[in-house]
């Protein structure tokens, strides 16, 4: 099931869509959908990171060396 929104853009954040559109060659709908489904991708991965980083801080394990060092 697809739901319609509506958004406001600013001129000059729409001109840069339309052109990244032609340039693209995909429809406005494809490429906004593209970029929330990436927005949200990274959103998650960034806040599984951040629990993951605060976890590791609380044992100790700030850089890469020290995850090495556990499990080698």
């Amino acid at each position: 099931m697809e739901d319609v929104m509506t958004i406001t853009l600013p001129t000059e954040v729409k001109l840069a869509l339309d052109s990244v559109i032609q340039e693209e060659g995909v429809s406005r709908n494809e490429l906004i959908s593209s970029a929330l489904e990436e927005f949200l991708f990274f959103r998650k991965l960034r806040l599984l990171r951040d629990r993951m980083v605060t976890k590791a801080r609380a044992q100790g394990i700030y850089t890469d060396q020290d995850v090495f060092d556990l499990v080698s």
